[in-house]
């Protein structure tokens, strides 16, 4: 029960970044998430006078789920729920001061997805749930979230092998074929140099 607990908090750990944006530089993050899964992210700016940021959260469609601009704030928060799988990307940006050419700055990011993201405590008073109770619905909707990306993954990996067995098909009709076609070839010329050096009465 130890191992399993320990390997549940090792899976629950959420995502911190750490990078340096240069002055009037983007720099962009994918995460890949599943459906139906709240994300939060928690973002801080390293010091810098008279700079702004700018954050923008974008899906593969490009709609934007989250987006704030040229904000002198060095600390901020997102939150927005995958309504399909998809891969988000986190942009981040960095504005110095006009007409200074600028420095690069630190950015922290903390992302946390699924259980992670949840509000135990407000989930705690609303229910009047004591300590070990929580940790037990917390360790509860941990396990169903692994149960969920296990069963994820074995979908993918029945479509990954049923692509591989239509393609494999594809590819054997595609060299029978090929092999038809040469042979076809290869009798046609042989009837047509027969045919050729019985006009020129090489053979009989």
């Amino acid at each position: 029960m130890k191992y399993l607990l320990a390997l549940l908090s090792i899976l629950a750990v959420s995502q911190a970044l750490r990078f340096h944006v240069g002055p009037k530089e983007k720099k962009c993050l994918k995460e890949e998430i599943h459906k139906n899964v709240v994300v939060t992210g928690e973002y801080e700016y390293s010091e810098g006078i008279q700079y702004t940021g700018s954050i923008h959260v974008t899906d593969t469609r490009g709609h934007t789920l989250y987006k704030r601009e040229n904000f002198a704030d060095l600390k901020g928060k997102f939150a927005f729920t995958a309504d399909e799988y998809d891969i988000f990307e986190i942009c981040v940006e960095s504005h110095p001061p006009a007409g200074y050419p600028g420095e690069k700055r630190e950015v922290s990011l903390i992302l946390k997805h699924g259980v992670e993201a949840k509000n135990y405590d407000d989930i705690a008073k609303a229910e009047k749930l004591k300590p070990l109770e929580v940790e037990l619905r917390r360790l509860e909707d941990l396990a169903d979230s692994i149960t969920k990306d296990f069963a994820f993954m074995r979908q993918r990996e029945e479509e990954m092998r049923n692509t591989n067995e239509s393609t494999n098909s594809r590819v054997l009709y595609l060299s029978i074929f090929s092999m038809l076609c040469l042979l076809g070839l290869a009798i046609w010329q042989v009837l047509f140099l027969r045919n050729y050096f019985k006009s020129k009465k090489l053979i009989d």
